[in-house]
């Protein structure tokens, strides 16, 4: 029976000694000045050097590991910078703040993120670097969006603006790391569905890359019976002028269906039927009407799930003219169906992966009302996502959607040059947006002589406008760099040349970058030129003087705690764990004060308790405990109540802290007074208990007793070892459990 005061007991000592740990547990550690800076400092270069090295045609490829599959390997600077986490928590914290700036450039532009990247971690390490001489933090940030406003303006001066289709190859090619093949490919996809056509990357299932243009409405979702085929070539199903039912509900009874045939019977019109499922006796009578009657009906499911499979049902009857039956707010019902209810396409394609709808007879003015409202929620949208399933609605209502499949050998290759194909698409976009500069660095190498015209107020303005001029130099060292030439040198020529002039780290040569298709979107060099002073992390690192803290969780541990006697409550608490198992109660204890996991077994309370047997298991984590549970038949009277002698037991566990009290008062230790839990009982010469008899006693000893096991000789009749049994003692007649008998 479970006695609650005594619960409560030992709970409270156990409680009082476990809140100062809790509020350690929440401490912070916190470091000024100095110190704080070079451990953010290290953080930035560790994560700017990984990035660095995928920069222009000769930068290399980084492997990521993953928690799942085959190593990731990219070329994308963004997804090597949210890969990073660094195990030192302050310099995790620098490399986070790059990371902040990268995601930026990547959300706005699409790309750049690796030139972002570099242009922070230059701008942090010189800013640091002035800020620790003295120099006012706040007039260098003046300084150094004077020279970013500059720098912008002049950006705007040298954009020249895209609109033929090699000029747009030439983008996606630079973009793709000189991959012609990729950018020809994305040329043609702009092509066909427009420059504000939805172009998507998915993965290819042959070796080359494959351009898909999906007209109209199309999803991904088959005939439901293989009956409704009625043409033997392709094994699909083709319907010309047909009408359109669509329903939001599932579709199972016959009565619901009828009215609906009967319609398009008696206007000779195929039907089209796209549900959310067609079942039972519906799906039968559609499939008894194809075979006998030659009806000419298909059954589809609707595409998606939730709402968005709402949105695109309300999309196919704005495209065809027709209602959403089922639809929240409106009370039409099947069997209520009238012919303006159902929608018009002038052909429908049904395959068992996919169907098409071209040519709907909607109403104009309601598909570009629809258009705008897609738009309007694009722009408001935050989640990726759901980004892509609008751009997806928006498409199949106007252009058509554009698919690139990309092909490869393997999983790790198609991934790698997804990526690529990814940056190359959001390139062309942003110049097809605002244009394009020199690529390759020269474009901010331009722009230098233009901040000798600005006059600093203050010597601390000037040294951020020095800064800048450094850092619009560290792009083109960077290419030069992973193309195994000295950058210094590489940036003189170019500075000698004309404007029209820079360094081609794929051939080695100087060249007109313009005429070898060497160009960058403008938007994206002006995006990370804007990103890095005005990024609210940069900015806080730039304004911020003397004294510089950084605050971080501490890692304290909890301790382990056991319930039980309160003399251990102020040392290293340790763990019980109980299991039970037939026949056998056992309860496991280790000690927990040095290490949890690779401090050796100590036992710190031992149960004194009639009927225990001591099994020590040698090198195994734990010392265990063993109570043998006899059946009554086999023990007298006596026997049986000095068997149920150890103590209280709550819910079915012994009470190792009473069971010890129990066993020192019955050894005579002296009430109250401080001694060993379970004093070892002396024995004469020659009985069973001799390894006991040279065990330690000494009071403060928690050296366990030595039981007699299974295997000590039973002590003759009449000996002075045939004493009653006491809780040190055996029973007599009481036997081990099976599992530890020889």
């Amino acid at each position: 029976m479970l006695r609650l005061p005594a619960v409560l007991r030992q709970i409270r000592p156990v409680s009082r000694a476990l809140a100062p740990h809790l509020t350690q547990a929440y401490a912070k550690d916190v470091k000024f000045g100095a110190d704080a800076r070079a451990l953010m400092l290290q953080g930035v270069d560790l994560l700017a050097d990984a990035v660095a090295i995928t920069m222009g045609p000769k930068g290399r490829t980084v492997i990521i590991e993953q928690s799942w599959g085959s190593p990731k390997v990219t070329k994308d600077g963004v997804t090597v910078a949210k890969s990073i986490d660094l195990k030192d928590k302050y310099k995790n914290i620098g490399a986070k703040l790059v990371q902040d700036v990268a995601n930026n450039t990547n959300e706005e532009a699409g790309n750049g993120t690796t030139t972002a990247t570099v242009l922070a971690r230059s701008i942090a390490k010189e800013g640091f670097e002035k800020i620790s001489k003295g120099a006012n933090p706040v007039e260098i940030r003046r300084g150094v969006m004077l020279a970013v406003d500059a720098v912008i303006a002049e950006l705007k001066k040298q954009s020249k603006p895209v609109t033929t289709p090699e000029e747009i190859a030439q983008v996606a090619t630079i973009s793709a790391n000189g991959d012609k093949e990729i950018g020809n490919i994305i040329s043609d996809a702009m092509k066909k569905v427009g420059i504000k056509g939805v172009i998507t990357v998915k993965d290819g299932k042959t070796l080359n890359d494959e351009l898909e243009i999906i007209e109209s409405m199309k999803f991904d979702r088959g005939y439901i019976s293989p009956y409704f085929i009625n043409t033997s070539k392709g094994q699909k199903c083709e319907f010309q002028d047909a009408y359109v039912l669509l329903s939001e509900k599932k579709i199972s009874s016959v009565q619901s269906i009828v009215p609906t045939l009967e319609i398009a019977n008696a206007h000779h019109k195929p039907l089209v039927i796209i549900a959310e499922d067609v079942d039972g006796e519906a799906l039968s009578i559609l499939v008894l009407n194809r075979l006998k009657v030659g009806l000419q009906v298909v059954a589809v499911k609707a595409p998606g799930f939730g709402d968005n499979r709402k949105n695109q049902l309300k999309d196919m009857a704005i495209a065809t003219g027709g209602a959403v039956f089922g639809e929240e707010g409106l009370t039409l019902n099947l069997e209520d169906v009238q012919p303006h209810d159902l929608g018009k396409v002038g052909e429908v394609i049904v395959t068992k992966d996919d169907a098409m709808l071209l040519k709907g007879k909607g109403d104009k003015a309601q598909i570009e009302k629809r258009i705008q409202e897609i738009i309007e929620q694009l722009d408001i949208t935050i989640s990726e996502y759901e980004k892509e399933k609008l751009s997806e609605r928006l498409a199949k209502l106007s252009d058509g959607v554009a698919v690139l499949k990309v092909g490869g050998t393997s999983d790790v290759e198609v991934n790698e040059k997804k990526d690529r194909v990814t940056d190359a698409l959001n390139a062309t976009r942003a110049a097809v947006e605002e244009g394009i500069v020199l690529g390759g660095g020269c474009a901010l190498l331009c722009c230098i002589p233009a901040l000798d015209s600005i006059t600093p107020a203050n010597e601390d303005q000037k040294t951020g406008i020095e800064i800048i001029k450094r850092t619009l130099k560290i792009p083109a060292m960077t290419i030069a760099k992973n193309a195994g030439v000295e950058g210094s040198l590489i940036i003189e020529k170019i500075m000698q040349c004309s404007s029209e002039v820079g360094y081609d780290a794929m051939l080695g040569d100087f060249v007109n970058m313009v005429e070898k298709g060497i160009i960058d979107p403008t938007k994206f060099v002006r995006t990370f030129c804007e990103t890095q002073p005005q990024s609210s992390h940069v900015h806080v690192l730039l304004s911020s003087k003397q004294p510089f803290g950084i605050v971080i969780p501490s890692s304290t541990s909890l301790p382990s705690v056991v319930l039980g006697s309160n003399e251990n409550l102020l040392e290293p608490l340790p763990t019980i764990r109980t299991g039970r198992t037939p026949g056998i109660r056992r309860c496991a204890l280790w000690n927990q004060s040095d290490s949890p996991r690779h401090s050796k077994p100590s036992l710190e309370q031992p149960a004194a308790t009639t009927g225990l047997v001591h099994t020590p298991r040698g090198d195994a984590p734990f010392e265990r405990w063993e109570a043998a549970r006899v059946p009554r038949s086999r023990r007298g009277k006596l026997c049986h109540r000095r068997a149920r002698q150890p103590g209280p037991r709550m819910n079915g566990k012994f009470n190792l802290a009473r069971s010890a009290r129990a066993a020192n008062d019955a050894a005579g230790s002296g009430g109250g007074q401080p001694g060993p839990l379970l004093p070892a009982p002396s024995h004469p010469p020659g009985c069973g208990g001799g390894a006991a008899a040279t065990a330690d006693s000494t009071p403060g000893s928690r050296a366990p007793p030595s039981l007699p096991g299974p295997s000590a000789p039973r002590p003759p009749s009449g000996s002075q070892c045939a004493d009653p049994p006491g809780p040190a003692a055996r029973i007599p007649g009481l036997r081990p459990p099976r599992s530890l008998r020889k």
